[in-house]
């Protein structure tokens, strides 16, 4: 009897998602193949992919599968050869060398001929279906779609019904997220099968996937070691009644140049509303003594005043947003002395620029003195030597590449953020949206990620054994990221969900995504 698959939702993730690239999904699914009877393996895929078809598509009264030559294939065919005997029509265009097909494959289409399966092997004239499930190429796709399975992804694109990819969506590489081609398909599902692949959840992978779920197919991976996971919420950290604004930590604030001073004063409210119990904010334009009416709590400094190695080594200090030139001077003090340091934007641009700032940011990791950096793409690449284009190609691999040599944890900022540290996995960022794609915003993470690290009790901040020293930062670029994301998610439609959501906005929505994941209403 075929086990019944378990399918749960993935997004909006309430948990960690254990994510395994491709070698290591071919790993599991040998040994699960080993451990199964014949055929079982794929008739368990295809039963959840048929069971998830009903669901999300209850009313589709005909079907269209689109299947390739591989087991991919063979899961879509199991798939309409159950939903054949449900009651559905089904149409079938396999596509490729019906005699090279994997013996599960082939057992899979006696199955779809016997149930009464309507099957093809050329595309039909016009798709007129319910549904369409994509199945035509899976985990062992490396190159960019050609002939007859191109041709396939465009008419799954070009029509209007819902569609639903099996593990992967045609076109997608599974470990980047990045396009093998020019094309791949726009899902509005995807069922994830054995294994959760990296790609589905940054670059380009949330723009095609759509909505994911996931069934394990009954398979134990205990002892598979992921090579990344999907985060999930973070932890709330309560405060006690008798502790006081000394124990949430200082943040010091450098950046704001001329014409750019509201990114530094964007970051140090940030960093105040996360929690930190002083911010003290050096602005580099010439207001460095104004007090900000909006947040009075804020203390300004002039930045000579808060250079002093004491007072700088119990702090964590935030620095370079809209920064320009002028952050530079600062940066061989506080790469030497901060205890704690966040850099961003112009500071990222400066250790590009001068390799003596590159080598005391790899001394502080040396030295057990952690850091967070938060670029973006471009700023990643140019601290890595390469073009955006390639760190988009492999966020995840050029984002650990970048905390490998800097020493430091990196957030690599942009649609499914990628949080890198020397001695862990990487972690994915589920939340966020394309509201967040406006001026400043980065800004607000820096900051937030800064107030948020403050709060992190000393003997936290000290590395241990089990502990690749990198402070809480790791934890605190995660959560930062988490609730950055969150707010936009959660921002009122009223606002309208096609415009940006305002930096300014942004600080006051990362409050209120914190008071929810604490289970306070914010209103």
């Amino acid at each position: 009897m075929t086990a019944m698959p378990t399918i749960t939702p993935v997004l909006p993730s309430q948990q960690p998602w254990p994510l395994h690239d491709t070698a290591a999904s071919r790993r599991i699914e040998r040994a699960a193949l080993d451990a199964s009877a014949p055929h079982a393996l794929m008739q368990r895929a295809g039963l959840a992919v048929a069971r998830l078809a009903s669901a999300v598509a209850p009313q589709a009264g005909t079907v269209w599968v689109a299947a390739g030559p591989g087991n991919n294939g063979g899961d879509g065919l199991v798939a309409a050869a159950w939903l054949q005997r449900w009651g559905r029509c089904v149409r079938v265009s396999l596509l490729g060398d019906l005699g090279a097909l994997p013996a599960d494959a082939a057992q899979a289409l006696a199955d779809a001929r016997a149930a009464g399966v309507a099957i093809a092997a050329t595309l039909p004239d016009q798709v007129e279906g319910g549904l369409c499930i994509d199945a035509l190429l899976g985990l062992g796709a490396t190159r960019a779609p050609a002939g007859a399975i191109a041709e396939a992804i465009a008419r799954l694109n070009g029509q209007r019904a819902p569609v639903l990819a099996v593990d992967l969506p045609t076109g997608l590489a599974a470990d980047t997220g990045a396009l093998l081609g020019t094309q791949a398909v726009v899902a509005w599902h995807t069922l994830g099968l054995l294994t959760l692949k990296p790609g589905l959840f940054t670059a380009q992978g949330r723009d095609h996937a759509g909505r994911v779920w996931f069934d394990g197919l009954s398979v134990a991976l205990a002892g598979a070691a992921p090579q990344a996971w999907l985060g999930g919420p973070p932890q709330p950290t309560p405060r006690r009644h008798a502790q006081h604004k000394g124990s949430f930590g200082d943040v010091v604030v450098v950046g704001g140049a001329p014409g750019m001073g509201g990114a530094a004063v964007l970051a140090a409210r940030a960093a105040l509303a996360a929690g930190a119990g002083r911010v003290f904010l050096a602005r580099l334009d010439g207001e460095g003594l104004a007090i900000d009416p909006a947040w009075p709590e804020l203390m300004p400094r002039r930045l000579v005043d808060l250079l002093h190695p004491a007072l700088l080594a119990g702090a964590t200090v935030v620095c370079g947003c809209g920064g320009g030139d002028a952050v530079k001077p600062a940066l061989p003090a506080l790469l030497r002395h901060a205890g704690r340091l966040v850099l961003d934007a112009d500071a990222l641009n400066a250790l590009a620029s001068e390799p003596s700032l590159m080598q005391a940011l790899v001394a502080r990791g040396r030295a057990k003195r952690p850091t967070v950096l938060t670029p973006h793409p471009l700023e990643a690449a140019r601290l890595l030597g390469c073009s955006a284009a390639e760190v988009q190609a492999d966020r995840i691999g050029q984002a650990a590449t970048l905390a490998r040599r800097s020493s430091a944890t990196v957030l690599l900022k942009g649609s499914g953020s990628v949080v890198a540290c020397p001695g862990r996995a990487p972690v994915i960022n589920p939340t966020g949206n394309a509201r967040l794609s406006c001026a400043g915003t980065g800004d607000v993470l820096a900051g937030w990620t800064g107030g948020h690290w403050a709060q992190q009790p000393a003997r936290q901040a000290e590395p241990s054994d089990d502990d690749p020293g990198d402070g809480g930062g790791f934890d605190s670029a995660c959560a930062s990221a988490w609730l950055h994301g969150l707010a936009a998610e959660l921002a009122l439609p009223a606002a309208g969900a096609a415009l940006p959501l305002r930096a300014a906005e942004l600080v006051d929505r990362m409050r209120e995504a914190t008071q929810m994941q604490a289970g306070v209403n914010p209103r």
